[in-house]
């Protein structure tokens, strides 16, 4: 005896739309669910004896040591993304290597105090970030063209400044403590311990962009010219200058990635954004993920914060997954897929939503 395949009725058929629609247009949602996805795929793996160490909760909290630099990188993306006219900064990471060197002498060599050497370097790459935002908003250049230049420039400055030699003395070294894991207050004891820098750098500028953003009438503008700076311009706000600032306060943000790669390589190296892939694509990844739009007006600080997760978590996972250094080359590989699909995502939202909510 056959029986017939029952059709999905109009109201299950509404209900798998509504699911599809949350998941693109609410990113949070959806990083949130790749994120449990990813974790359990390494956790059944690992369980399987498939990996070359433990991927447990000890692991994952030791990893998030990568993050602090990643995410705050992807918060100084955000900003100068959400500026519009192809606002992107490839130059951060070559900020980073010359604030660093910067830190280096101020610190580990001229002596200044701790608080005053990190205040120096921030300013330093709100310096830097200058630089780039008078390029752009000012002179005119494409944002493209103008902080690939910088980069160029930044980065030779870091490589000679020192004659190629990093800044190891023993104020610099004893920074590592920096990167230090510690235990958190009244339930650490049931937790793992979670790298310091959480709270002493990624916390504070987490909550100081989220401030910015979310509850300033500077914030609010940002946006505004993100979406339509012609209507902004003809509206009576002040284009050239928000953007200008978008580029600022990048670069401040990452004269303080500085002090944080000090830290956690003991040493001021004049590669240390560069080095590699370099830092910057990686936070252009992250931002994109994170929902923020690459033609500006789009984007909230959630969504970079669980994309920076989701990328660490991703490449921690990969690293036990393969024997030796393969596990790296296959993090750019798993890097670049993710990049292609927050694009592919973010442009079939735009078209058949108008664009994420969250």
């Amino acid at each position: 005896m056959t029986t017939v395949a029952e059709k999905p009725t109009k109201t299950e058929k509404s209900e798998k739309s509504d699911w599809l629609k949350i998941l693109l247009t609410q990113r949070i949602a959806l990083l949130a669910l790749l994120i449990v996805i990813v974790v359990v795929t390494f956790f059944i793996n690992d369980a399987g004896g498939y990996l070359t160490a433990p991927y447990d909760f000890d692991y994952m909290s030791a990893s998030l040591i990568s993050a602090v630099p990643l995410a705050m990188l992807g918060l100084a993306e955000m900003l100068v993304i959400l500026s519009g006219r192809g606002g992107i900064d490839l130059s951060v990471g070559a900020m980073v290597s010359l604030a660093g060197m910067v830190f280096g002498f101020a610190y580990g060599e001229w002596g200044w105090p701790l608080w005053l050497a990190i205040l120096a370097t921030a300013g330093f790459g709100a310096f830097l970030g200058a630089i780039n935002g008078f390029l752009v908003s000012y002179i005119g250049f494409p944002a493209l063209i103008a902080t690939l230049a910088t980069f160029y420039a930044y980065k030779s400055i870091a490589i000679v400044v020192n004659n190629q030699q990093p800044i190891s003395t023993k104020p610099i070294q004893e920074l590592f403590s920096l990167s230090k894991s510690v235990e958190l207050p009244l339930f650490g004891e049931y937790v793992p311990n979670v790298p310091l820098g959480i709270f002493t750098f990624l916390l504070p500028t987490v909550v100081a962009v989220w401030l910015l953003l979310a509850r300033t009438a500077y914030g609010r503008r940002l946006y505004a010219i993100g979406t339509n700076d012609v209507a902004a311009r003809w509206a009576g706000l002040p284009v050239r200058d928000t953007r200008f600032k978008a580029y600022v306060y990048a670069g401040l943000i990452s004269g303080l990635v500085a002090v944080v790669t000090v830290g956690q390589f003991a040493s001021a190296r004049p590669d240390a954004g560069v080095s590699g892939n370099g830092m910057a694509l990686p936070a252009i990844t992250i931002a994109v993920l994170g929902g923020v739009a690459i033609t500006g007006g789009i984007g909230r600080v959630s969504g970079v914060v669980l994309a920076t997760l989701l990328i660490v978590w991703l490449n921690a996972g990969i690293l036990l997954a393969f024997v030796g250094n393969e596990g790296s080359q296959y993090q750019l590989l798993a890097l670049g897929a993710v990049l292609v699909f927050a694009a592919l995502l973010n442009g079939l939202t735009n078209r058949r939503y108008g664009g994420t909510t969250s």
